[in-house]
């Protein structure tokens, strides 16, 4: 019961990281314009995605653009796009595999050890995008941290971390724990040892009569 409740959690832990990361992939504030300085026009703020870029105006209204070429994009930016699409599509693979090796799914019912294999290829494909996820957003956060401590980088154009890497760090957490109780929610074998052999009575030697 232990283990089927571990299982449960794992899965509910690792679905709710992807949908996360599916999250932020698409949102544009994977970063954000910066306030800091003396004479920055706080009338509009600029975000900046994977996919696109967005300028908000003081009066909410929020005009988005997508990326022309993909050859124009920063190495950097094309590699986090990669992490990420395989991170989603690794976790897709990972919740329906995860699913089949479920306890309280009827697929496999038969075939125990085979089920209980496949709930650990789902939390290990879990674990891999839980990581993928995390490198891309931890090298993007790692670049923008760069640039707005960068002396050269004009006090206008400096970014923040926006609330999709946020998002984005959470998720992968998720992902990486849930990954990790599914992979560890199969109860260990208990070790067989074959019957012993009982040893034959020995029969009873007929009594001699002594006159």
């Amino acid at each position: 019961m232990a283990s089927s409740g571990l299982q449960m959690l794992g899965f509910i832990l690792a679905f709710i990281g992807w949908i996360g990361i599916v999250v932020s992939t698409a949102m544009p504030q994977w970063k954000i314009s910066s306030y800091a300085g003396d004479n920055i026009v706080t009338a509009q703020a600029i975000y900046e995605g994977l996919w696109m870029s967005c300028v908000m105006q003081s009066t909410g209204q929020m005009q988005c653009k997508v990326y022309d070429s993909l050859l124009k994009l920063e190495g950097s930016l094309q590699a986090t796009r990669a992490l990420m699409v395989a991170s989603i599509l690794l976790g897709l693979i990972a919740t329906f595999v995860s699913m089949i090796g479920m306890k309280c799914m009827k697929c496999l019912e038969n075939d125990e050890p085979k089920k209980m294999l496949m709930a650990v290829i789902g939390g290990i494909v879990y674990l891999v995008s839980g990581f993928a996820a995390l490198v891309a957003t931890s090298w993007y956060g790692n670049r923008v941290a760069r640039d707005f401590f960068n002396p050269y980088t004009p006090v206008n154009t400096r970014f923040e971390f926006g609330q999709a890497l946020f998002i984005g760090w959470a998720a992968a957490s998720l992902a990486i724990l849930g990954g990790a109780f599914l992979s560890c929610s199969c109860p260990r074998r208990e070790t067989s040892y074959p019957p012993s052999r009982p040893y034959p009575k020995s029969a009873p030697s007929a009594g001699k009569d002594y006159v």
